[in-house]
Formats: C-alpha cells, structure tokens, sequence
C-alpha cells in the first residue's frame, strides 16, 4: 500500500465519519428545536435557540430568478464577462466507496 492509497483511505474514512456525525448533529438540533426560543443551559454549554423569520422562495420564484439572471447576462460582452466573471481552476474531489473492497 502506498502513501497515496493510505490517503485517499483516510480521506474516505474521514469523509464517513463527517457524514455520521452530521446526521447525529442534525437529530439532535431537531430534537432541541422542540424546546422552542430562549436560553437552555447544560454542564458544559449554553444553547440559545432563537426563531428569525426568513424568506423561503417557492420553487418557481427559484426559476423565475434563474431566467431572469440568465437573460441578463446574455445582454453582458464577452469582454465584460471574461473580465469580471473570469473562468478559474476549481479543484473537485468526488470520493467513491470501492466495490471490490
């Protein structure tokens, strides 16, 4: 086994328990939302739990936002994009579970 196979092991191993631990985070923030807005304290931490309203755009406001900014940039130069938008190197690691292993 090489350097770079112990890596990209660890960095899948690393990425599962990520993975795990966000779905506890998220059963206990569900769980602790019911106790609703103020100040609830335990041992070690305060938590406050506050309840801002916020706007939630429906699905077609979505879409209709999308082609709006599509259309506009379809107005913009070439020159002005390249410029302002410039395209860059965007590195994506996509970490796959090995079926054989």
């Amino acid at each position: 086994m090489t350097n770079l196979t112990q890596t990209i092991d660890a960095l899948g191993a690393l990425k599962a328990q990520i993975a795990d631990l966000q779905a506890q985070e998220k059963a206990m923030k569900d769980a602790l939302t019911e106790l609703g807005a103020g100040t609830h304290h335990g041992n070690l931490f305060q938590l406050t739990i506050t309840m801002p309203e916020r706007e939630k755009p429906s699905d077609e406001l979505k879409a209709r936002t999308k082609e709006a900014v599509e259309a506009f940039r379809a107005t913009l130069s070439h020159q002005y994009l390249t410029h302002h938008a410039p395209m860059v190197a965007s590195p994506t690691l996509t970490l796959r579970a090995r079926k054989a292993a």
